[in-house]
């Protein structure tokens, strides 16, 4: 296809959109049926934007509105843990997919995969924020079921900027933490050099 006629091809807003992202409608919607037929689990319209906005590849208004024109149409329904997939979208994503660039599939799957575990992460595990003079004590909590803590490590930081990032970093991989905290306790430093890097 020649560069003139993929530019008349287009047919979303393109701003914020990467290079290799998507321009075309069409290929919006599709790309949000792949999504949820691959993680097989409900998400929001706040969790598809951040998967496709997030990795530049399409913009958020089209997002929203592919969102909506797949509703509309029968491809995917809104639940109330979020929208899910319906067979109709399902054979979309499946008779479809081979037109999405395979870097636009890989990275919206694996943004969707980070997102579930970050939300698995947030329902099992705690972090805890209180505020004091000069700065903040952050507690994470490892959960071990029930009201038990497999692990609870608190540390004061200096502002509040920092005790966000230690929460958002904690809940990106709970058990990498677990596991270093695990190995330093127990002296396999081999184990816990291996885990840094």
């Amino acid at each position: 296809m020649s560069k003139g006629s993929d530019a008349m091809r287009r047919d979303a807003f393109t701003g914020g959109v990467d290079p290799g992202g998507l321009w075309v409608q069409n290929d919006i919607r599709i790309l949000i049926c792949y999504i949820l037929d691959s993680v097989q689990a409900p998400l929001s319209q706040e969790d598809l934007s951040r998967i496709v906005q997030g990795r530049g590849l399409a913009n958020y208004f089209e997002t929203g509105d592919a969102l909506a024109a797949l509703e509309k149409l029968g491809h995917v329904r809104r639940e109330e843990a979020g929208f899910t997939v319906t067979e109709t979208g399902r054979e979309i994503a499946a008779r479809l997919d081979a037109e999405l660039p395979v870097a636009v599939r890989d990275k919206a799957l694996e943004a969707a995969l980070l997102l579930l575990a970050e939300a698995r992460a947030r329902r099992e595990h705690r972090v805890e924020v209180e505020e004091q003079a000069n700065g903040c004590q952050v507690t994470c909590r490892i959960g071990g079921g029930g009201d038990r803590d497999l692990l609870r490590v608190s540390l004061y930081v200096p502002d509040r900027a920092q005790a966000q990032l230690a929460e958002e970093r904690f809940y990106q991989n709970p058990d990498r933490v677990y596991r270093l905290v695990l190995a330093a306790l127990t002296g396999d430093l081999e184990y816990a050099e291996e885990l840094l890097r």
